[in-house]
């Protein structure tokens, strides 16, 4: 196992600069992921620690060695790409093994590494099958497994689970995060889609165009985004933003005014955005104190509702867990409790403490 150390990371192709001065630590054993929008960056630094790609400036160490200037195979990190990349005409047996038979390894130690991983993966009795005969969800295991073979110090992963159907990503995403849990080797895992990286991250890096926007566990993402764009990145549904003036302990917006919690340096007349999250709403009677809205659009999805509102033309949703007889176009009214409240600086969008 090893750290993962970023230090003034810059990345240009020609003219383009893509990364922008990245500087990321990653501890030993750690489970990171890399999330954010297309084009943020978070693939091509993932290349750069593999040595697929080098830095336009900074350094790359991994456990106490800088490795800018050592090829892939030096490095002692295996990576699973999205689209699996196994030879079409070997077996799993054959796939798994070859990099260790190209590396020179004996026969015996080869079949003896391919048949521990395939035991840990579930691949025992697909050995002698080729990659056609094989699921997608296998397929992924046995691309998985062939990095394990190799007894890297890092795992690197990009997009893996991006072909998968949803059903199957759900699982596989549960059987990567158990197979670190046994294997306690160090992993970044690269993805643009935030549940995976809430749902599998030890750390979270939040990246967009090229820089870090913040970087914490999933709860401190989700409980305290350090600016708008986290706000709205991290947790499913997004949560709402509305414009708002503070007055008096309350951010007026379009809809009515919210109760805040006690904030320093916020000051009446500031112009802010109102962080709200679907989740932490309740759906009132027209009339009630909160922000009046009409609702547009009701998705039962069994456990829960979503009701998309419009308040004063601003949107807003609201995530609830009782059966609630509405429809579209009545009247409601949503409040929250002081302390589930975020809010931002209309200006900078980043949060006010």
């Amino acid at each position: 196992m090893a750290s993962v150390t970023l230090s003034g990371i810059t990345k240009s192709f020609a003219e383009t600069q893509v990364i922008k001065g990245v500087d990321i630590a990653i501890g030993d054993g750690e489970f990171a992921v890399f999330v954010g929008p297309s084009g943020c960056g978070k693939s091509t630094l993932l290349r750069m620690i593999a040595g697929l790609d080098a830095p336009t400036t900074g350094e790359i160490r991994i456990a106490d060695t800088v490795v800018n200037d050592l090829p892939p195979k030096q490095r002692e990190v295996s990576m699973v790409f999205q689209t699996y990349a196994l030879y079409p005409h070997m077996s799993v047996r054959e796939n798994m093994g070859f990099g260790l038979m190209i590396a020179g390894q004996a026969a015996d130690a080869i079949g003896a590494k391919v048949a521990g991983a395939a035991r840990m993966l579930g691949l025992d009795q697909l050995l002698d099958r080729l990659p056609k005969q094989l699921s997608g969800g296998q397929r992924q295991r046995v691309a998985m497994g062939r990095a394990m073979v190799r007894d890297p110090k890092v795992f690197l992963f990009d997009e893996p689970l991006s072909n998968l159907d949803a059903k199957l990503r759900v699982q596989m995403r549960t059987e990567i995060r158990a197979l670190h849990q046994r294997l306690k080797t160090t992993s970044i895992y690269v993805t643009h889609d935030q549940v995976e990286a809430m749902t599998m991250a030890d750390r979270i890096v939040v990246l967009r165009d090229g820089k870090v926007e913040q970087i914490g566990t999933p709860v401190e993402l989700y409980d305290r985004p350090g600016n708008a764009f986290v706000a709205t990145f991290i947790g499913s549904p997004s949560m709402n933003l509305l414009p708002a003036v503070v007055q008096n302990g309350s951010a007026n917006t379009v809809g009515g005014a919210v109760a805040l919690p006690a904030l320093q340096g916020v000051q009446d007349g500031q112009q802010v955005l109102l962080g709200l999250r679907p989740e932490h709403l309740r759906v009132q009677r027209a009339g009630h104190s909160g922000i009046g809205c009409e609702v547009k659009v009701v998705e039962f999805s069994g456990a829960d509702t979503l009701l998309a509102c419009e308040a004063a033309g601003q949107p807003l949703q609201a995530l609830v867990h009782d059966r609630l007889l509405v429809k579209p176009g009545d009247a409601i009214s949503l409040a929250i409790a002081p302390e589930q409240v975020h809010l931002f600086d209309a200006g900078t969008q980043q949060r006010l403490r």
